[in-house]
């Protein structure tokens, strides 16, 4: 695949998806609202004050009577995340979407052991990126949720991500560790943990994909580079999954992915009972679509 639309395209094949909306009352959320029910993608659970969701959806063009919306007027804001995540939780909605809500809020609902989506051991965010100058989209995790995972957490972080792929269509993806360098280094913990990975996944410990590393970033992206360093990894130059060793490494190859080189991006977390669309609010209705589109995909089967 090499464009985000081939992901809403496949999103269009099974419109039966109900998602759950916390906090449906910005601007944003609801233009996406409006074009995924255009495009006849899903239907949805507006859990929001409803004097407050009204007129923003009289601005954004959005009919609230159409048939493809329900409207749960909550009368307190902090109930809001609690509702939405019970939507998903009683099985009305497969899938639970971020809308006007502190991301803390929403995740302390999601998490809760008596009424949450608790499902794995780890949460984590996973985001598929079309970059202009790639040939073709490419995975990253993990950008905003697991700070400094340890070892066992980072086979976990590759796991969701891998079943996230694999929803898409993406058999048996390249599955590159990152770190500073190629080689192991033991004053490196990256380097030293990507080695242990690679040699869990010829175990058969991690399955479905094929992991190596540790990679430099320029190794995981470019043949060219990877040829340059006599790297001969089935994984070098041709990564499909881009696994970062902590969060600030992840935080700062997403935004430099958006802001340097202009890429379109979708993200979801992986690893609860159903898929959760953890977008920011600053960000624009056609990113919150791509969203809701991978995580309608990746919703089949979970």
């Amino acid at each position: 695949m090499k464009t985000l639309q081939e992901i809403r395209q496949q999103a269009k094949q099974g419109n039966s998806k109900v998602v759950s909306v916390a906090n449906a009352a910005d601007m944003e959320v609801l233009l996406a609202v409006k074009q995924a029910i255009s495009e006849k993608l899903c239907r949805f659970i507006l859990i929001a004050q409803e004097e407050r969701l009204r007129p923003i959806a009289e601005e954004a063009g959005l009919d609230l009577s159409v048939p493809e919306l329900e409207i749960r007027h909550v009368a307190e804001e902090s109930a809001i995340a609690q509702k939405a995540v019970a939507a998903v939780h009683h099985q009305e909605a497969q899938i639970l979407m971020k809308g006007n809500i502190a991301t803390k809020d929403l995740l302390k609902a999601a998490l809760s052991k008596e009424s949450g989506l608790r499902k794995g051991k780890v949460l984590s965010h996973v985001a598929l990126f079309e970059v202009p100058a790639h040939d073709r989209l490419i995975f990253l995790t993990d950008a905003a949720m697991n700070i400094s995972p340890p070892l066992e957490e980072k086979a976990e972080i590759i796991n969701n991500a891998v079943h996230v792929a694999g929803r898409v269509g993406m058999q048996l993806p390249k599955v590159a560790l990152l770190a500073p360098v190629e080689v192991i280094n033991p004053a490196m913990q990256s380097t030293l943990d990507a080695a242990v990975l690679a040699q869990m996944n010829r175990r058969g410990q991690i399955s479905d994909a094929v992991v190596d590393g540790p990679f430099a970033f320029d190794n995981a992206v470019s043949l060219e580079a990877a040829r340059q360093k006599g790297l001969t990894s089935e994984v070098a130059g041709n990564a499909d999954i881009l696994v970062v060793p902590t969060i600030e490494a992840g935080n700062a190859l997403y935004k430099s992915f958006m802001y340097f080189a202009n890429a379109k991006v979708a993200a979801m977390i992986s690893g609860a009972k159903a898929p959760i669309i953890l977008t920011s609010r600053a960000d624009s209705a056609e990113s919150k679509l791509n969203s809701l589109s991978l995580a309608l995909v990746a919703s089949r089967n979970f």
